[in-house]
């Protein structure tokens, strides 16, 4: 199976990279090598390539700067993503397109199944489900993957900023009313693969049970929930645990409304139900907890 991956330098790229190499034949496509806001870049370099699946894990991901270009973000993250799912749709190729709980509101407070309705309240999010809207409306076979609060080692994230900071620093804080679960990189590139082993012995026929899980809309995140504050606490509990030598030891709370900083309205709630994933594989997700420990033991200690 021949696998091409859109935005392979990011942190979700190059770790779904590293899991498929060697396994597939896989190229890779980073930022400089595909500028996803050119449309005519887009088909050049797509147009010639032969593949059979084309993962897009790349997107204008910064929050704040996309209500200041929000023509530039709904280039990105949605017209891109409908030029992709065409082409895939004329190749006969199936796309694998990485979105986000930024599409919810926050309003629900309890996980967020695959079925609810969406109402993004930032341009960030309202261009991310637009998105997922154009590559779904080309063809049905194609598959949303919803993710959150994503970490790995190959860009630093919310937690690797937490630990420099307790590095430098006593006074650590962050905010402790605004909820959702840290997902890790490496376990995301895992899925994927636990999906292309099934899809890779042979498609599914459209009344196989096994063809609803490869196409529409999944949720996976990393199982629970927490505050970024709790997540913060965590990663330097773990720290401590480990040895490694910081300032701070707790983190202090703060409150979302008193972000003056953030331009961008976001979810005080937008955890994940990772029950279809569930019933889909038989076994849930691991514990975020467990994820933040294995990325600190591993990346962080050295």
């Amino acid at each position: 199976m021949k696998i091409v991956i859109v935005g392979s330098g990011g942190r979700l790229g190059a770790a779904v990279m590293r899991s498929l190499s060697g396994k597939f034949d896989v190229v890779g496509l980073n930022h400089a090598q595909l500028d996803l806001a050119d449309a005519e870049q887009i088909h050049a370099k797509i147009d010639d390539l032969e593949f059979d699946v084309l993962i897009n894990a790349a997107a204008f991901t910064n929050v704040d700067l996309c209500e200041k270009e929000r023509e530039q973000a709904f280039q990105i993250n949605a017209e891109a993503p409908r030029s992709l799912a065409k082409i895939c749709r004329e190749k006969k190729a199936k796309l694998i397109h990485f979105s986000t709980d930024y599409v919810f509101d926050g309003k629900k407070r309890e996980p967020y199944v695959e079925e609810d309705a969406t109402h993004p309240i930032s341009v960030y999010g309202q261009s991310k489900r637009k998105g997922e809207e154009n590559v779904l409306a080309e063809q049905d076979r194609h598959l949303v993957v919803r993710v959150s609060w994503v970490f790995g080692p190959d860009r630093p994230s919310f937690v690797d900023a937490v630990i420099k900071r307790a590095r430098e620093s006593e006074d650590v804080d962050a905010i402790a009313d605004k909820f959702a679960t840290p997902t890790y990189t490496l376990d995301i590139a895992q899925m994927l693969f636990q999906f292309f082993g099934d899809w890779s012995r042979r498609a599914p026929a459209p009344d196989d049970p096994r063809a609803d899980r490869l196409q529409g809309i999944l949720h996976f995140a990393n199982a629970g929930e927490c505050s970024w504050q709790q997540y913060a606490q965590h990663a330097i509990d773990c720290c401590h645990k480990l040895g490694v030598p910081l300032k701070a030891k707790t983190v202090a709370p703060l409150k979302l409304g008193d972000m003056k900083s953030f331009i961008a309205r976001r979810p005080v709630y937008s955890v994940l139900s990772t029950t279809k994933f569930r019933s889909l594989t038989g076994a849930p997700p691991r514990s975020w907890r467990d994820a933040v420990a294995e990325y600190v033991r591993d990346f962080i200690v050295r």
